[in-house]
């Protein structure tokens, strides 16, 4: 058996580059929030056709700018009001978020909307998030008072249920300290894995809260949030999708389905436009 002193700090390198496919690295010109993009302008208000400011919530290693390069202005130039915010900032890590305590993190979420719902003088906001920021809302939406604020979290790619990182995590029990260490260098990373206590109270009791529209699109090819359908939610107002039934042809994985997938994106616009929804097929990437 190996000394686990000598295996500890590889296996917590190891789980963390498996997680850095969440999002691709952080480009260095990022600021805190999205530069002049088109998104993040706090005087934009909503229209009657979309009365609701859309919150894009990046996962984990990502940012407010980086993930949603490509998915920002596809809704932008649908009419809608586009928002993005930082979280789970780590002290002396710049660049990459997401990396905090998930709990704390919802607290940041729930500070955020209350902007965005007082910049645009909105009743109720839409959440989209990639990976960890589509998982983490629930949270925001289950403690901490955020479901009469919210109508619909839209999840891409989600780790609902937790990841295994393709039984990477199972190792851990086999190494004394090595949960321990993930917990406090990046807890926004063991809060991820399968079973951990925050999972188990975000879980416990049911998946969602009444009033609330969910939509879960997720990728069989998604080599982070494993097993893929660990993704999906129950519910009665619950709508998982896999982007394979909607394209077969659709290859893209956990990180590509986040970023440039127009077909995922426009699984998105129909979850947050339901009454003006068209079917999807691999002639999406095209709209």
């Amino acid at each position: 058996m190996l000394p686990w002193k000598r295996v500890l700090r590889p296996l917590a390198a190891l789980l963390l580059t498996a997680a850095v496919a969440v999002v691709p690295a952080a480009t260095a010109a990022h600021a805190s929030e999205a530069p002049h993009t088109g998104w993040n302008d706090y005087s934009c208000k909503p229209s009657a056709a979309h009365p609701r400011p859309v919150v894009l919530v990046h996962g984990t290693f990502g940012n407010s700018v980086d993930n949603w390069l490509a998915l920002a202005p596809y809704l932008e130039n649908r009419g809608y009001c586009v928002f993005s915010l930082d979280y789970g900032q780590l002290s002396g890590v710049p660049l990459f978020y997401g990396l905090g305590p998930i709990d704390k993190s919802a607290e940041q979420l729930s500070a955020y909307v209350d902007r965005v719902l007082a910049a645009t003088g909105a009743a109720k906001a839409d959440l989209v998030g990639h990976s960890q920021g589509g998982m983490m809302p629930r949270y925001y939406l289950k403690f901490l008072g955020g479901g009469p604020k919210v109508n619909a979290l839209v999840g891409i790619a989600p780790d609902n249920h937790g990841t295994d990182l393709n039984g990477l995590a199972n190792l851990l029990p086999y190494f004394p300290g090595a949960s321990d260490l993930l917990s406090k260098n990046t807890p926004g990373l063991a809060d991820q894995i399968v079973g951990s206590a925050f999972l188990t109270k975000l879980n416990a009791g049911g998946d969602t809260v009444p009033g609330v529209h969910y939509t879960v699109i997720a990728t069989k090819y998604d080599e982070v949030v494993t097993p893929y359908r660990s993704q999906f939610l129950s519910g009665s107002d619950v709508h998982n999708v896999l982007i394979q039934d909607r394209c077969s042809l659709d290859l893209s994985e956990h990180v590509l389905i986040g970023l440039t997938d127009r077909i995922a994106f426009h699984e998105v616009a129909n979850a947050l436009d339901p009454a003006h929804a068209t079917a999807t097929t691999c002639a999406s990437v095209l709209s």
